[in-house]
Formats: C-alpha cells, sequence, structure tokens
C-alpha cells in the first residue's frame, strides 16, 4: 500500500529532534507492514489543537489526487488533538480513498474513542444539513423579493449592496452580440474563437467554450426572469434581449441539438475504506457498470482483483451494504445507547478547556487583576494622567482577549448528553433504506469488513471480537452480479465516485 508520512511537533516543549525520532518509528513501521512511502508532510513548530497547518492542509488537498491510500502518523494526536477536527479531517480523506494509520496504536484510538469519533462524524454531518435547511430558508426569502442569493449573476449583470440585480452595460453589450451573431448563422463554434481572440471572458472570468456559449444561450434571465429552483417569475430581471430575438435563438438551439449521452450516475459507495478482501487483504472499491441490456450494475471489487492477482467475487453494492447496516443495527441498543451518549458527552466537555482557552482564560484573569491593582493604586492618588492611560490600555487588551476566547470557543464541539441520545435514538428508529440513516450507522459501528466468497467477519467499534457470518445470503450477494460480471466485454465502464 501506497502511504505518506505525516510528522509535527509544537513549539512547547518539543524540538526538531522530535521529527526524526517520528519520522524513523514511522518507516520502520511501513517497512515492517510492507508499506511503500512515497511523501512526507511536516509541520514545525505547529499546534495540533488547530488544522490550521500549511503541510496538513497540503496533504488533504493532496489526497485528491489518488496517488496514496493512507497516512501514517506517529501517533493519532500528531494528526490532531481536537476529536471534532480530526473526524471532519478524516472523512475528507475517507472520501479520497485514504485512512490515517498510527504507527504507535493499534488502528486508532481505544474503543471507546473510535466510537467517540464515528458518533462525532455522523453529528457533524446532520448539523451540516441543519445549518443548510437554515440557508435554504434565507436563499427562500431572498428569492421571493428577486433578489441575488450570491450566486454569481452572470454575463451583463451586478449585484449593489442591497442584493439587487442592475444591467451592466458592456457586459449586456457583449451579451446582445452574442445572440445577433447565433440568430444570424453563426456557428457556437465560430462565436466562442471571436469571443476568445478578442480576449472577451465570461461571468467567471474566463475563456468561453462551447458549454459556456449554450448556457449564456439558454439563460432566461436576459428575457427578464428571475429563477430560482424550479421557480420562474417574469419581470424579476432587468431585461436585456427582446423576446423574439432570444425565441429565435432558441429555435435554433433546438433544431441544431443533438441527442443527449448517456448520464452517468453517481453512486456512494457507503463501505469505502472499512471493506477488505478477505484473502489478499486489499481494500475493496466500490465500482459501477452497464450490462448490453442497459441495467446498471453497482458493486466492490478487491483492488487486486482489477490487477488480475486475486481471484475474489466482485459483490453487489447494495446487498453486502444492507446487509451490514442489519448487523450494525443489532449494536443500537438503549444500553449500548446509554453508554455512547454518556462517552461521547464527556469527551465533548473534556475538550471545552483546551490548552489554548485555558492560556486566554488565564491572561484575562491576569488582565482583571491588573486593572483591579491600578484602580487601588488611583484612589490612593498616584500619576493620575499615567494610571488612567495604562487601565485603558489593559481594557483594551482584555477585550482583544474576550474576542479570541469568543473564537476559540465557537469552534469546540458543545453536544450534550440528550442531544447524543436523541441523535443515536434517531438512528435506531430510522428509516433502514435511507442512505443518511445507513452512513451514519456504519460510519459509527463498522470498523473493517473482511469478505471471502462464502463468509464475512465484521469488526466492530468498541466490540471485543470479530464476527463471523456464514450462510447463504452472501451467496446471495454475489449471484445477481457474477453473469453481469463474468466478461469485461459485457459490462461499460460507468466510473462512479466512491464516495461522491
Amino acid at each position: 500500500m501506497n502511504l505518506v508520512i505525516y510528522a509535527r511537533y509544537s513549539s512547547h516543549s518539543q524540538t526538531e529532534q522530535s521529527i526524526e525520532g517520528q519520522l524513523q518509528t514511522c518507516y520502520e513501521f511501513a517497512k515492517n507492514n510492507g508499506h511503500i512511502v512515497i511523501g512526507e508532510y511536516i509541520d514545525r513548530a505547529q499546534s495540533g489543537t488547530t488544522d490550521s497547518r500549511a503541510e496538513f492542509q497540503r496533504m488533504i488537498a493532496d489526497s485528491d489526487k489518488h496517488t496514496f491510500e493512507a497516512v501514517l502518523v506517529y501517533q493519532l494526536d500528531r494528526f490532531a488533538r481536537n476529536r471534532y477536527d480530526s473526524a471532519i479531517n478524516k472523512a475528507k480523506l475517507k472520501k479520497n480513498g485514504v485512512r490515517v494509520i498510527s504507527a504507535r496504536e493499534n488502528i486508532s484510538d481505544d474503543a471507546s474513542g473510535i466510537l467517540v469519533e464515528g458518533v462525532l462524524e455522523s453529528m457533524a454531518e446532520y448539523y451540516s444539513a441543519e445549518l443548510s435547511q437554515k440557508i435554504r430558508r434565507g436563499m427562500d426569502i431572498n428569492a421571493e423579493k428577486c433578489l441575488s442569493n450570491g450566486s454569481n449573476p452572470g454575463l451583463g449583470y451586478y449585484v449593489d449592496e442591497e442584493r439587487r440585480f442592475h444591467v451592466d452595460p458592456e457586459g449586456a453589450a457583449v451579451v446582445r452580440e452574442i445572440f445577433e451573431m447565433y440568430a444570424s448563422g453563426k456557428t457556437v463554434a465560430e462565436i466562442t474563437k471571436y469571443l476568445n481572440a478578442k480576449q472577451v471572458k465570461t461571468s467567471l472570468g474566463k475563456e468561453f467554450n462551447k458549454n459556456s456559449l449554450h448556457r449564456l444561450l439558454r439563460n432566461k434571465r436576459y428575457i427578464g426572469y428571475y429563477i430560482y429552483k424550479d421557480t420562474e417569475t417574469p419581470g424579476g430581471m432587468p431585461r436585456i434581449i427582446e423576446d423574439e430575438l432570444f425565441e429565435r435563438v432558441q429555435h435554433i438551439l433546438d433544431r441544431n441539438k443533438k441527442a443527449p449521452a448517456r448520464s452517468r450516475g453517481k453512486e456512494e459507495y457507503l463501505l469505502t475504506t472499512k471493506l477488505f478482501c478477505g484473502y489478499c487483504r486489499e481494500m475493496m472499491t466500490g465500482y459501477g457498470g452497464t450490462g448490453k441490456s442497459g441495467r446498471a450494475y453497482h458493486y466492490y471489487a478487491c483492488n487486486n482483483f482489477k490487477r488480475r492477482k486475486c481471484g475474489k467475487k466482485v459483490v453487489n453494492k447494495e446487498k453486502i451494504e444492507n446487509r451490514i447496516v442489519l448487523e450494525c443495527c443489532k449494536l443500537l441498543t438503549d444500553s449500548n445507547i446509554e453508554r455512547i451518549a454518556s462517552a461521547v458527552a464527556d469527551v465533548c466537555k473534556a475538550e471545552q478547556d483546551t490548552s489554548v482557552i485555558r492560556r486566554i482564560k488565564l491572561a484575562i484573569q491576569e488582565a482583571d487583576t491588573a486593572i483591579e491593582n491600578l484602580w487601588k493604586a488611583l484612589e490612593r492618588g498616584q500619576a493620575v494622567d499615567m494610571i488612567t492611560e495604562r487601565i485603558e490600555k489593559r481594557k483594551q487588551e482584555k477585550a482583544e482577549l474576550q474576542g479570541q476566547l469568543a473564537i476559540e470557543m465557537r469552534k469546540q464541539v458543545t453536544l450534550t448528553l440528550p442531544q447524543v441520545r436523541a441523535f443515536l435514538y434517531a438512528l435506531k428508529c430510522g428509516d433502514i433504506d435511507d442512505e443518511n440513516t445507513k452512513r451514519g450507522i456504519i460510519n459509527i459501528f463498522l470498523r473493517a469488513t473482511y469478505l471471502y466468497d462464502d463468509r464475512m467477519t465484521l469488526i466492530f467499534n468498541g466490540g471485543e471480537r470479530p464476527i463471523t457470518l456464514d450462510d447463504i445470503l452472501l451467496d446471495e450477494i454475489e449471484e445477481q452480479l457474477e453473469g453481469a460480471m463474468s466478461s469485461h466485454t459485457e459490462c461499460s465502464p460507468l466510473v462512479a465516485d466512491a464516495p461522491p
């Protein structure tokens, strides 16, 4: 497995030599486990209480390139000390098929810690969705007034401070020219070439291409329609093009329209980074395909199967996911919910007072003490002007510290026991076919699944021992795909992000 090493030392009580020790341990771990190190990311004198670290962020961004499958750290506190930041950044890596490995610890934190991380990750997603709903409500209100919701206004328009749309004369002239050229018989290729030769840019500041030109020519904003979701409001936008010219262009576009290409489906593969081949221990990756009949198939395949190094059969995506979710649901007992909720709440409470927050609070206390002493000196009649100036300076320092404290407190996760308990019961009682419910259950409880052709072994977060399932359902999971996937000639590649 290709992996990269991430190393970090903080400015407190650690030195440059700390990096060398971390790297040595990581390289030994990689060698002993047959991994290949393809790069290093090192942050020097950087605190782990925040993820605002240059090399750390570069590593997260580089995971998009899919050149490595894991990040190896000396121990997990090198990755992040804040569980919320850890969960969020691990989720970003997970979307790119990358997991975090500790050279000194067993896969991750202790059993309770793994459960906590899964709950935090799932709840972060829940609250993100809740925030999205609030944002959408605000956008709905703006839309009722035909105001901008912050998106690009489009070529020919600008937005004022009150979010109202206005015609940009220079851009509007370009829009009219484009419509008139197309209506007169010019092709999209000719117009694109003409605009780029004149260095005319789109509203995003990019060169024109056939897609951007088609979008412009189809945009009903130019005849005064305010468009939000599926609702069109006539007269909601200032008009740039007359109806007759716009309709003439639409007629030509429809006449020249070709049959649309088959759309590529996108599927979320919930077991990404958690499903492994039982025979060769390689990760199983989500893929999709279409048979000759046009039917879509979604499945997991061993990475070595693709390289023709393993004979593990491919497995039906939906059925293997549903079977594993059912097993995970058995862990959502009342007693487990209470235990997990209590552990999560305890961790959140403990992390509300980080070293950064303690330092700021101590500085505020020192400022209060200094101000009090200065007032006492003032009461004794000592150097009134100088003391008054120092009091004001101290008050200003205190105000700045309180601002810093507010920022740090907003970064903290403040989940209470009732909130976590309610979230877990919502998963327990939720629709088992809902993707969000399944994703939450898998994130919280499943650490890994090792899949064979006749059985599978599940390793749960917080579980005392692996559970092996050996029954006819595995045959059912695989049999539907055997005919469709027996020959690569019968299946065209339908690349699906894993996960999207």
